[in-house]
């Protein structure tokens, strides 16, 4: 199997955690809470549901806000994380998960137009 970095990654959201079981994806939530041992994490996506992130290593620094995950999802449907980015807001423009689902629903209407994998030709 190709590392995560090495794959095409679909963006979803809690609801489609379940299709991609032992695939990597691409995650955008709001963070919820932080695991006291700081090795995992729950995001709220656009729809107002929750998803589990878990680690490798303990958290380094403090999450606060909108978080990208990529990783690749377990049997559980919980994301286990190869990497995150802490997605800076301004008090001003802030991030609308809403908006944002509303584009991952039209990504995956239209795979036509919004590939995700890449064909290799021989």
């Amino acid at each position: 199997m190709a590392s995560v970095y090495e794959s095409p990654k679909t963006r979803i959201n809690t609801s489609m955690l379940s299709q991609y079981i032992n695939r990597p994806v691409c995650f955008v939530g709001r963070l919820q809470k932080v695991h006291p041992t700081g090795k995992s994490f729950t995001l709220q996506d656009g729809e107002g549901k929750s998803a589990s992130v878990e680690l490798s290593d303990p958290l380094d620094e403090e999450l606060s806000g909108i978080v990208e995950v990529i990783g690749m999802v377990s049997n559980k449907a919980t994301i286990m994380a190869t990497t995150y980015t802490i997605l800076r807001e301004d008090k001003e423009k802030l991030f609308d998960l809403e908006l944002y689902n509303e584009g991952l629903k039209i990504i995956h209407d239209f795979p036509q137009y919004y590939p995700f994998e890449v064909s290799v030709s021989s």
